[in-house]
């Protein structure tokens, strides 16, 4: 798995934890619908750290604390 996947296998993780759903989170940390879609259909390969920082305060979580899993933790250095 490549960390464009474990982003979104996060958000889903994440809003599963919370009993949300992916449009309640772009209203809760403002970020428009079409952004969180293209990032969960893999159309935004990069969706950025302020983006990510703006899920995270939606979710009410530090940016550490998304990455902070043994997915992220385990994956291994990409050099291109």
């Amino acid at each position: 798995m490549n960390i464009y996947d474990l982003v979104v296998k996060r958000i889903y993780e994440l809003c599963d934890l919370r009993g949300i759903t992916p449009n309640a989170l772009s209203y809760l940390a403002g970020v428009s619908q079409s952004t969180i879609k293209s990032i969960l259909n893999g159309e935004s390969k990069n969706p950025g750290i302020v983006t990510l920082k703006k899920l995270c305060d939606g979710l009410e979580i530090s940016i550490v604390d998304f990455f902070n899993t043994s997915d992220f933790i385990n994956l291994e250095q990409e050099i291109k």
